[in-house]
């Protein structure tokens, strides 16, 4: 290892500043309305302890009690209500109760000041949670039995009255989204990997509530296309300082650089205090949220010089987010083990490993870095990277099996079930399915294929399947080739091409017994629309129309 290092990365790091990013802001505003939900014996002292404040407006909902559920009640100057909701949903300055009893809605809303809908805070004391998911909304607080938990709500909720502000992290582009096309359900990642619960679906796309949404930015990562982007700060101004931090340390004499990426939360606390540990050729990146990168950037690092990309997870990272991140290691570390670089390319650690980030397996390549730009196209920028790698390090394969559910690969067609219908064209969000010009064709570009499975569960045959890959040769992949193909049926009367001949002799074949279309009637199964009708009013009146001047023949 070079002596250098460290002067190389002493200067990478002062040559990247960190900069705040501007980006729109979500606006909250809280009266100091709390409910404290629980049993009495719970929720009183917590009560007590808040209706000092004098900003705060304590209501006690009291679950434990053989009082009538809606029982509205003062006791100790703190207003009380009696019963258990059925569901809790909302965030600072918002939040909303759930009750099918009428009595204990009543109840709910009296207890509100007149024309205030819910309530600002909620202090959940209730042995079992109201909001479950990882991340809670800001303004909610479920310490549970933990004491330490308590105290801190106990001493921050005073301190939630006002208006607040906080980034809009995300930036969603509705035309590229895979999530749905004319009711079929398709893709739903970010839906799945969302630790606050502020990701639905709204029919064909999906709906991000803003004011739940706190950044984990695993939605982003997990997206195939894009379509839904990390803002704070945005992938671009990520991209562009690591391509910036690896290109001074080498200017700067370093040698096989290894970045070391973390949250700046406990992960920045970790690496402040465990710096002296870190070999000199480990260059740590703070990110917002460790799910807010994902294998774009990290195979863009790789290709811009990187020996390894290393994530450093700690407690704090919600199970959904790193369930994300090992999915995204895994497939990014198929692609790199089969372009033949060594597995440790890519990996995570925790804080115990800190002290063996910056080594990587002798066999990896002296390659050159990549000189294309950090740009804020996911499956470009991905393109690029994997072409670079896969020109430094020539390999004899043609295809890398990635993991299934992979955001590449190609789809399989059976020809013998397809009739070309051309469903599946018309669902895919991302223009991989075209159809042919002249022939009736079905082609395909992989370059372009999500694997969102849109086309699959649309098809009405049941033809259509998924195959998760990376096809290596870049030419072939943005080639256009044919799936399916079958020779066009042209009308037996005006000979104008309107079917496909496998097409029409299944329907004629299926047809042929049914009295509807007996003797010659099951000719006009192979007649155009318009000439099906004139046949049909032909054998009704003995004569037939001509359909643009309205006359007869």
């Amino acid at each position: 290892m070079s002596t250098n290092n460290a002067r190389a990365r002493a200067h990478a790091l002062d040559a990247v500043t960190a900069t705040a990013p501007v980006v729109p802001g979500v606006s909250y505003q809280s009266r100091g309305q709390v409910l404290i939900i629980g049993p009495a014996l719970r929720v009183h002292p917590a009560g007590k302890i808040l209706s000092v404040c004098t900003e705060l407006q304590p209501v006690l909902m009291i679950t434990d009690s053989a009082q009538l559920p809606g029982t509205l009640e003062e006791v100790d100057g703190l207003r009380c209500v009696y019963g258990s909701i059925d569901g809790l949903s909302g965030y600072l300055g918002h939040f909303v109760t759930q009750t099918d009893q009428d009595l204990l809605a009543a109840a709910i809303k009296l207890s509100l000041p007149a024309g205030q809908p819910g309530f600002d805070l909620v202090l959940d004391l209730s042995y079992t949670r109201h909001i479950s998911s990882e991340i809670p909304p800001p303004g909610y607080y479920a310490p549970g039995g933990d004491a330490s938990a308590l105290q801190a709500a106990l001493e921050e909720i005073p301190t939630l009255v006002g208006e607040f502000e906080k980034p809009r992290y995300f930036r969603y582009n509705a035309a590229i989204c895979a999530h749905g096309r004319s009711g079929v359900s398709g893709c739903t990642r970010c839906i799945r990997t969302c630790p606050t619960d502020a990701i639905t679906s709204n029919g064909d796309v999906i709906e991000v509530n803003p004011n739940l949404c706190q950044g984990a930015g695993s939605c982003a990562t997990a997206c195939p296309t894009g379509a839904i982007r990390y803002a704070y700060p945005s992938a671009e101004k990520t991209l562009q300082d690591w391509r910036s931090l690896l290109k001074a340390y080498r200017e700067a004499g370093g040698e096989r650089p290894v970045l070391l990426v973390h949250d700046a939360g406990s992960g920045s606390d970790i690496v402040t205090a465990g710096f002296d540990q870190l070999a000199d050729n480990v260059l740590p990146v703070e990110v917002e949220e460790l799910g807010s990168v994902g294998m774009d950037a990290w195979l863009a690092a790789l290709a811009w010089g990187a020996d390894a990309v290393k994530l450093l997870s700690t407690p704090a990272v919600p199970p959904s987010v790193l369930k994300e991140v090992d999915f995204q290691l895994s497939v990014a570390g198929a692609l790199v083990t089969g372009l033949g670089y060594a597995s440790d390319r890519l990996g995570r650690l925790s804080a115990d490993e800190l002290g063996g980030a910056g080594n990587v397996d002798s066999d990896a390549v002296d390659q050159q870095p990549g000189t294309f730009a950090a740009i804020d196209e996911k499956r470009t920028l991905m393109g690029l990277a994997i072409d670079h790698l896969a020109s430094q390090m020539p390999s004899s394969r043609e295809v890398v099996a990635l993991p299934p559910g992979a955001p590449f690969g190609e789809i399989q067609v059976d020809a013998e079930h397809c009739t070309l219908c051309m469903a599946c064209v018309s669902q895919c969000p991302a223009s991989a399915l075209a159809a042919g010009n002249e022939r009736p064709q079905l082609r395909f570009v992989e370059a372009k294929c999500v694997q969102c499975g849109l086309c699959s569960s649309s098809c009405p045959e049941q033809a259509i399947s998924l195959s998760s890959r990376f096809l290596l040769d870049a030419d072939k992949r943005r080639q256009m080739r044919t799936l399916n193909e079958d020779a066009p049926f042209c009308c037996i009367r005006c000979n104008k091409p309107f079917a496909t001949r496998s097409v029409i002799e299944r329907i004629t074949d299926k047809m042929k017994d049914h009295p509807m279309f007996s003797g010659d009637a099951l000719d006009r199964l192979k007649m155009c629309e318009d000439c099906r009708v004139k046949d049909m009013y032909l054998d009704q009146t003995g004569s037939t129309m001509d359909l643009h001047s309205g006359g007869r023949e």
